[in-house]
């Protein structure tokens, strides 16, 4: 099966297979050719170059991308896509005055989700996730993480994570798996933070590992989950499984956690909305990439991470949804995107580096995802008529995309 784009406008993100990220200002280069073509075989990128170059071969399928910009799709590296019902109430709670720690202080966010998690079948778990799955393809991304988290409980957790490799299973979309059962202390376990740690270490993880459920490990680093020693002893259960430590920190307090994760080796940082001049220091010239996720400082107004200073001080970013019931209810990597140039300043050109190829590392499948490159999969976006690549940030409010292709098959 040979597919063969023409007339491309701009194809952005050129890359060569050796490029796995960027840092500092990299970020600002975004490698194009303008007037392009590209060819797919199958599923795979086989060429491109400018259109003066493009050979005269007999393909099944041409597409004409006159006046559109094409790229990789996007890269979501942080997701809790799988969850039951919503926490619409807390939206509304929010409006009238509370604080996230308010709302968790009385049995919402993350219990409030485990809650309804606990209480709902696994079929029905599938049916309401993968309707949000589909909708993110739609958006542009083709790879995402997928994090549990919501069940705080053995089964809960299981749950969540075989939910997980069923949509992977089902669906073209490339799909990562995190187990994130240390996301927050069941009721049960509120003074008896020890026991739940054993939980985790001594009955899940066993679990997971003999159904191989999991890609990744991840902790809610924060004050008033778990602390930095927490962290650590998780991190280190992580790795006699294989999974590497893909962290949140830094959302509300900075608390040392992002030493903790680069001395494990951590493969990403993630929220990072507070960060000090010493973390910055701690994350220079190391393998572990800083994720922001700039759609739930906008929705539960909190700080931005403080992109521009990350950049300029020589660090890579990667950007990402966070889509969860309770502070991020979008799956939607445009909005990102633009949020990223509106809100922390990054160029475009950062932006959708930030939402590829660094994204990619971010998941651990660069080598694969990320970048328009010979023998990289075929999952590119092609964009409606547009005066330059510019306008997908600039015009945030507005559908910018023609047509999605995944492993080379157009999305419907």
């Amino acid at each position: 099966m040979k597919t063969l784009i023409i007339n491309i406008q701009e194809l952005l993100q050129i890359r060569e297979a050796s490029v796995k990220k960027v840092s500092g200002a990299e970020m600002a280069v975004l490698p194009s050719i303008k007037y392009a073509y590209l060819l797919i075989e199958n599923d795979l990128i086989a060429d491109f170059g400018s259109m003066e170059n493009c050979p005269n071969i007999e393909v099944d399928t041409t597409i004409d991308a006159t006046d559109k910009v094409v790229l990789p799709t996007w890269c979501d590296s942080h997701t809790h896509i799988v969850y039951a019902g919503n926490r619409i109430q807390e939206f509304v709670d929010r409006i009238q005055g509370m604080s996230y720690e308010e709302i968790a202080n009385r049995g919402g966010g993350i219990l409030n989700s485990s809650k309804k998690l606990n209480e709902t079948s696994e079929e029905e778990i599938y049916n309401q996730s993968k309707v949000r799955l589909e909708e993110v393809m739609r958006q542009g991304t083709g790879a995402v993480e997928i994090k549990s988290g919501y069940g705080l409980t053995v089964e809960g957790e299981l749950k969540m994570l075989r939910v997980i490799k069923k949509l992977a299973e089902n669906y073209p979309i490339k799909i990562k798996s995190t187990f994130l059962g240390a996301h927050a202390f069941p009721n049960e376990y509120k003074e008896n933070h020890s026991g739940y740690m054993d939980l985790i270490i001594n009955e899940m993880l066993p679990k997971i590992a003999i159904e191989k459920l999991a890609d990744y490990i991840d902790v809610f680093c924060e004050m008033g989950y778990f602390s930095v020693e927490e962290t650590e002893r998780i991190m280190e259960a992580g790795k006699k499984y294989d999974l590497i430590a893909k962290i949140h920190v830094n959302q509300f307090n900075a608390i040392n956690g992002i030493a903790a994760c680069v001395k494990h080796k951590a493969l990403s940082v993630d929220h990072l909305e507070v960060v000090t001049e010493n973390d910055i220091e701690i994350l220079l010239n190391t393998e572990t990439m800083p994720v922001a996720l700039p759609a739930c400082s906008f929705f539960i107004s909190i700080p931005y991470t403080p992109a521009r200073k990350m950049i300029d001080a020589g660090l890579p970013l990667a950007l990402a949804t966070d889509f969860n019931p309770g502070t991020t209810p979008s799956g939607n990597m445009n909005f990102v995107v633009a949020m990223a140039c509106i809100k922390m300043k990054m160029t475009p050109e950062e932006a959708i580096n930030a939402a590829t190829i660094n994204g990619a590392y971010a998941m651990g499948i660069s080598k694969k995802y990320g970048s328009i490159t010979l023998g990289k999969k075929a999952n590119l976006i092609i964009s409606k008529s547009v005066t330059s690549f510019y306008q997908l940030s600039y015009a945030f409010g507005s559908d910018l995309i023609d047509t999605i292709l995944i492993d080379g098959t157009r999305v419907e």
